[in-house]
């Protein structure tokens, strides 16, 4: 069975005042409306009068109801179905108020289906069904509407109830509601109440229910009142409904013309050849970005720039510092961490491997690293290894690695006076980058390296910066978790990197800077260390950096002592082992010129031919016997400890005090204060007590163009002067250190350990220090307390009994 009735969109009003003349309701024919009335179910439709519809009749029982219409007068009662689901309705399905309708016009279609073109005449009740087969035929009453008076005028009320509903049909259509323009023209034309409600009920679209409702209401001012309602609730639906259109057009609006701009911008890229390659770094930077697996706020300010970069053309030069910075971002190990390996054995066995002596240090490496295990984020002073070149500072730091099994960055701080070399440089200009610290983390790969910072003591300072304060912040654990890089622009967490500064003095590094270093003297070697670290070392290294693996060739004990001796000085072993170089390349060019002597036996008669004449001699070699006037010193230098030679004369004059040999102004207060403890001693040292005014004197220190300078030198000066004066020589194989006061007081000095090794290395077998450094010769080298005597002091007067080769009783001197 095909589908019962259904509406088309247009539904036409006709009154009996707009009927043309031919039709057969005119105005003029008075229709006799017949009591009963074959039945038309409609589903989605009520029928009002004076309302035109065409129906599409699909129901075999409708057609039959349809066809007897026609055969007689074409009326036909017209009345909804309650529940629009059903086929085949039931009298209970079916509205008993209904319209009385007229058929104008019927067209049969192909597929059995008829068309009818029908007009609501009066509405109608069902009284009576008289049949319900082959179709529905009822029996009637027609119901009229409460008539309004014709002639009196409406009143106010009802005005203004009328004036109402036309405005909102108005505002309806304004809304958008698709009805027929010429609606709101035949409404305002409409002075009936009852006309004018079933006019805009019929065009308003409304439910069954609704539209059943506000046709079976009589009064027409009620009617009026329902139809108010119904539009404003319209209204507000239509309002909201069209805010929602408006949002969506403007949304659907930016996207259709980004979407637009999008595509002519690919097709302007292709066209350049540019389109391809920028999607695929664009794709390429999104997958680095989320691979680094880097912080949130990071991650935003890399697509926020990746953003920029889109929009960028990619030969600019903004384009390419963009580029760049990404390039950084994404490749920085942001989540990336090496496992520790904290085997205290192991690490002890690998400072072992590595190092010769040096117990102290490796046993405050062992206690740092035992730290770090128990507590996993350790956050201990910074340690620093202060100590002469070539002692092994920067080795200890790639052992610690090592043993951690972390990688390993070193960077030089030498020279370095910008602050930028730190903190990176600002993104303003082509070529900025990252600092040091920056590059050191992307260099290896993991946040938590063993960082290297070398040579700390000597950054620079002027108007680019102080790069050392901007040191604090990277090396305080407080504050570097979330360090921020100028270039970067976004913090770096560096709390998991272990950093290792290196020095040869601490002078020079700032307090502040210093405050967060924890110290570990690295000294120099003796003679008896540097022999076993170049047999354990030094020699199998450079045999092997010479190509001499396969080949026998050996180092004797004295060659190596010669090679010490003579050709270094110094307190690291960097000189050590460029000689034994040396004469591993010369043995090497015997050996590629074609000579098959071997074993190669390197002795010190082979040093002395293959390195040349000696470059050093031990400088107690300089003093022919014992000399009047020539005391040796000890003195302390960046490079290790040295023995120094201090020379005195005297001579007539009117007590004038000459001091050369590049002497800074600690040594020349020392000298004076040396001169002036003699004279007011001069009676109780058996000198003449106007000595003074006849004798000028002359100190000198050989080497003039080294600067000296410091008060260690102070019981030197004084001894110098002392047997000048006194005519008595000073013992050949004594060397002192200490500094003097006015009274004779001989005050602690620093770097004991260092001069004793040079005093050592001079063959100076007996060193007078204050007594106030005995607790120093705790630390000192076994093989140094077998080989040196020490004389601890506390006066002058003991160092000049120790020193001065005899002193004459009676009296002496000028």
């Amino acid at each position: 069975m095909q589908n019962n009735e259904t509406i088309v969109p247009s539904i036409i009003w006709n009154p009996p005042e707009n009927r043309d003349n031919d039709t057969p309701n005119n105005e003029n024919q008075e229709i006799n409306i017949p009591h009963e009335l074959p039945l038309l179910p409609t589903r989605d439709i009520v029928l009002f009068p004076f309302m035109v519809i065409p129906l599409f009749v699909g129901r075999e029982s409708s057609i039959r109801a349809v066809d007897d219409a026609l055969s007689k007068d074409r009326l036909i009662f017209l009345a909804a179905q309650k529940d629009t689901t059903i086929e085949e309705p039931s009298p209970q399905d079916i509205y008993a108020i209904g319209t009385i309708g007229m058929i104008m016009r019927m067209l049969k279609l192909p597929d059995g289906q008829i068309k009818i073109l029908v007009q609501g005449l009066v509405k109608g009740r069902i009284e009576e069904i008289m049949q319900s087969q082959p179709f529905y035929k009822v029996r009637l009453s027609v119901l009229k509407e409460s008539e309004m008076p014709e002639k009196r005028e409406l009143p106010i009320e009802t005005k203004a109830l009328i004036k109402s509903v036309r405005e909102n049909l108005e505002k309806i259509l304004s809304l958008g509601k698709p009805i027929q323009p010429d609606l709101i023209v035949i409404a305002n034309n409409i002075e009936d109440p009852d006309k004018l409600a079933d006019l805009i009920a019929s065009n308003l679209g409304l439910q069954v229910k609704d539209a059943q409702q506000i046709l079976e209401t009589m009064n027409p001012i009620e009617k009026l009142k329902k139809i108010a309602q119904i539009q404003y609730k319209e209204i507000e639906l239509l309002a909201i409904q069209q805010k929602i259109q408006t949002e969506a057009k403007e949304e659907m609006g930016r996207v259709q013309k980004e979407y637009f701009l999008r595509e002519q911008l690919k097709a302007i890229q292709k066209e350049l050849g540019e389109g391809d390659e920028r999607e695929e770094e664009t794709k390429e930077f999104e997958e680095k970005i989320a691979k680094s697996k880097m912080p949130k706020e990071v991650a935003k300010e890399a697509r926020k720039q990746l953003k920029r970069l889109g929009k960028m053309h990619p030969d600019s030069a903004e384009a390419t510092v963009v580029r760049t910075y990404l390039e950084w971002l994404t490749e920085l190990p942001w989540s990336k961490s090496t496992r520790d390996n904290l085997d205290i054995n192991k690490a002890k066995k690998v400072l072992d491997n590595d190092h010769y002596d040096l117990e102290k240090v490796k046993d405050r490496i062992l206690e740092y690293l035992s730290v770090l295990k128990l507590k996993r984020t350790s956050k201990g002073p910074i340690l620093c290894f202060s100590g002469p070149p070539g002692v092994g500072k920067t080795s200890l730091g790639r052992s610690i690695a090592k043993a951690l099994g972390r990688k390993f960055v070193r960077i030089s701080l030498g020279g370095v006076r910008d602050e930028a070399e730190i903190r990176g440089h600002r993104r303003t200009y082509i070529g900025a980058l990252p600092g040091k610290i920056i590059q050191g983390i992307k260099q290896a790969g993991s946040n938590n390296p063993v960082f290297m910072l070398d040579e700390v003591d000597k950054i620079g300072t002027d108007f680019r910066g102080d790069p050392s304060s901007a040191l604090l912040e990277v090396l305080d654990p407080e504050q570097n978790h979330a360090f921020v890089d100028h270039y970067l622009g976004v913090p770096f967490n560096l709390s998991k990197v272990t950093f290792i500064c290196t020095a040869n003095i601490t002078d020079t590094i700032p307090p502040p800077l210093l405050d967060r270093m924890e110290v570990i003297e690295i000294p120099g070697y003796t003679e008896e260390d540097k022999v076993a670290i170049a047999q354990r070392y030094l020699i199998p290294r450079q045999i092997e950096t010479s190509g001499l693996s396969g080949y026998n060739i050996s180092f004797s004990t004295h060659a190596i002592r010669k090679i010490i001796r003579f050709y270094t000085r110094e307190a690291g072993l960097r000189n050590l082992e460029r000689e034994i170089g040396s004469i591993c390349r010369k043995v090497a060019r015997k050996v590629a010129e074609g000579s098959k002597r071997e074993p190669f036996k390197i002795n010190p008669k082979t040093v002395e031919a293959l390195l040349g004449s000696p470059k050093y001699h031990p400088e107690i070699k300089e003093i022919e016997g014992n000399e009047i006037g020539v005391a040796t010193g000890l003195a302390w230098t960046p490079t290790g400890g040295n023995i120094m030679h201090v020379e005195a004369t005297i001579m007539p004059g009117k007590g004038k005090l000459n001091l050369t040999g590049q002497l800074g102004d600690v040594m020349k207060e020392s000298a004076m204060a040396a001169l002036d403890y003699i004279r007011s001693r001069a009676k109780a040292l058996n000198i003449q007590e106007d000595f003074y005014y006849k004798y000028d004197f002359h100190i000198h220190v050989p080497a003039g163009a080294i600067p000296k300078d410091g008060p260690s030198a102070g019981i030197t000066i004084a001894t110098a002067l002392m047997s000048a004066i006194t005519g008595i020589p000073i013992k050949k194989d004594v060397a002192m250190t200490g500094e003097i006061t006015l009274t004779g007081r001989v005050l602690p000095i620093g770097g004991l350990r260092e001069k004793a090794l040079a005093a050592k290395r001079a063959g100076i077998n007996r060193v007078i220090i204050p007594k106030k450094n005995l607790p120093d010769l705790r630390d000192m080298p076994k093989e140094v307390k077998r080989s040196i005597t020490f004389f601890p002091v506390e006066h002058i007067d003991q160092v000049v009994e120790l020193a001065l080769l005899k002193r004459d009783k009676k009296g002496g001197g000028p």
